[in-house]
């Protein structure tokens, strides 16, 4: 309860007896409110905030045991005692306690003796009240937590925080952090029933230990929502690191019950997942930097040929793979290489720096692409036995158009030339894996042809077979641009989803 007293409904068509409860009951401090008859109860129940109900047995209209029935059916925390000056059997008791009743009470009735009942079982229900309450807030408690550590991102992450703290505490709520890269944003909700939406805010952090503090403050300090008129705030901020800033969840103080355990608590599962993505972040930048900084940084110009590339790392909220690709000129032979190390993290994206310094360098001594792989996939067995990659190697003399390309594992180069689309297949086993490889595969590479190669992220879907994605990409690579880097955008913008969960690849080369 909020300190005011407790609202009491008397019911009886007996005004005598119904101004003598009113009368003990207003002297023990309760507010008292009347009713003469079943109906009138049930009609003040429905309009009035009531908290207990001293309720005659005998009516005019209805039954005492009906009105209590339909009492607790409507409002089950709403308490009832039975008065009765008639029915003071053993059936009638239990009748009446077994149909809903709090309490029964037979006349003689002592103002002491109603007194005391009316605070007993106030007690009780306040106290069954305020666990439920707590159980209710603990469950939404666990969904929030749920939800927050299963975002995707970081704006997600706050608007999934700010609508489980307006659905658990079923009122405005803001939730507010900064990102890894130093921006501080909030996740706001207007309401239980209102959707979240995320905006810049700025807190000013002095003096904000580390750990959970807890503090009431003017509304007017945190406008981010239209806060209930006349309350204050409650803000709940914590602070898992010196170094971090602390991350603030923010609802109205009525809303709170004593030591707000599960603010406290709502805060502390938040702050944890926002430190979980902060460092994915973190993990996530210097994985893409790396990346970018082991990519050739600008493409041969080669007499007769024209060449594109189109790379796209994955999505800020996916961990970032392992693709590579090569393009570099070689004694009057053009190296192209494309490869996918099996992973999806820093380390694959280290891995990846390796295989692509060790195809460089083997090509550097001369060797052919078999070689190549098969020199590469000793190096792997040697120091990198866990890793497993694919890749396509080829070697291209620019005037006549020979090609001698050898795969491990990898998707078959596509060879498009005036609409007609072709897969060039090479079976071959991964990198990293003891088998036998076969010989290079030998072509000319037609003048107006176009050469694409591409890593998995083009094409594969979880809701369709690779079958379908090579299929969908030789529909799309049937025509072929003019500017061949409108060509590779294309594919990218046809192929991949908007919202790229792989690292995206491909190479494009048209032999005029």
């Amino acid at each position: 309860m909020d300190g005011s007293p407790a609202t009491v409904l008397v019911v009886d068509d007996s005004q005598t007896k119904r101004y003598l409860l009113v009368s003990w009951l207003t002297r023990a401090g309760f507010r008292v409110v009347e009713a003469e008859n079943g109906a009138e109860a049930l009609a003040r129940v429905d309009a009035d905030p009531i908290d207990l109900v001293v309720l005659d047995v005998r009516l005019p209209d209805l039954s005492g045991f009906e009105v209590c029935e339909r009492i607790k059916d409507a409002h089950p925390a709403i308490p009832v005692i039975h008065v009765s000056a008639h029915a003071v059997d053993v059936v009638d008791r239990a009748q009446g306690l077994t149909r809903g009743a709090d309490a029964y009470l037979a006349e003689p009735i002592e103002p002491e003796e109603l007194v005391a009942t009316a605070h007993a079982v106030l007690r009780y229900y306040q106290a069954r009240q305020r666990a439920e309450l707590l159980a209710e807030r603990l469950t939404g408690l666990a969904d929030t937590t749920v939800a927050v550590h299963a975002a995707p991102n970081f704006a997600r992450l706050l608007e999934a925080a700010a609508t489980g703290a307006a659905q658990i505490f079923k009122c405005p709520a803001a939730v507010v952090a900064e990102t890894f890269d130093g921006d501080c944003i909030a996740g706001v909700s207007a309401g239980p029933d209102a959707g979240a939406e995320v905006v810049p805010w700025i807190v000013d952090d002095t003096g904000v230990p580390t750990g959970s503090t807890v503090r009431i403050d003017e509304p007017e300090h945190w406008g981010l929502v239209d806060w209930p008129a006349g309350d204050t705030v409650t803000v709940a901020a914590a602070r898992l690191r010196e170094d971090r800033a602390p991350l603030y969840v923010v609802v109205p103080t009525h809303t709170q019950t004593a030591r707000t355990p599960v603010l406290v608590q709502l805060a502390q599962a938040v702050a944890a997942a926002v430190e979980g993505q902060r460092s994915f972040d973190e993990e996530h930048r210097i994985a893409v930097t790396l990346q970018r900084s082991l990519l050739p940084r600008r493409i041969p110009e080669i007499a007769g040929l024209d060449l594109a590339v189109r790379y796209e790392p994955a999505s800020a909220q996916t961990e970032v793979g392992g693709d590579f690709y090569e393009l570099v000129m070689l004694d009057g032979h053009l190296l192209m290489a494309i490869g996918d190390v099996a992973g999806h993290s820093l380390h694959a994206a280290t891995v990846m720096a390796e295989l692509r310094h060790a195809v460089r360098a083997y090509a550097v001594e001369g060797h052919q692409p078999g070689q190549i792989l098969h020199r590469v996939n000793e190096l792997m067995r040697t120091l990198l036995p866990a890793e497993l990659a694919t890749i396509c190697v080829l070697l291209l003399h620019p005037p006549t158009g020979r090609v001698r390309l050898a795969s491990a594992g990898h998707l078959p180069a596509l060879l498009s030339l005036d609409g007609k689309v072709d897969y060039i297949e090479h079976p071959a086993p991964l990198l990293g894996v003891r088998a036998r490889r076969p010989d290079d595969l030998e072509f000319v590479l037609p003048a107006g042809a176009t050469l694409v190669l591409y890593t998995d992220g083009l094409i594969e879907r979880r809701d369709v077979t690779i079958d379908d994605g090579l299929a969908a990409l030789a529909a799309v690579a049937g025509r072929v641009d003019d500017d061949l880097d409108a060509f590779c955008e294309r594919l990218v913008v046809e192929l991949a989803p908007s919202e790229i969960n792989d690292d995206v690849a491909v190479v494009a080369l048209r032999r005029r």
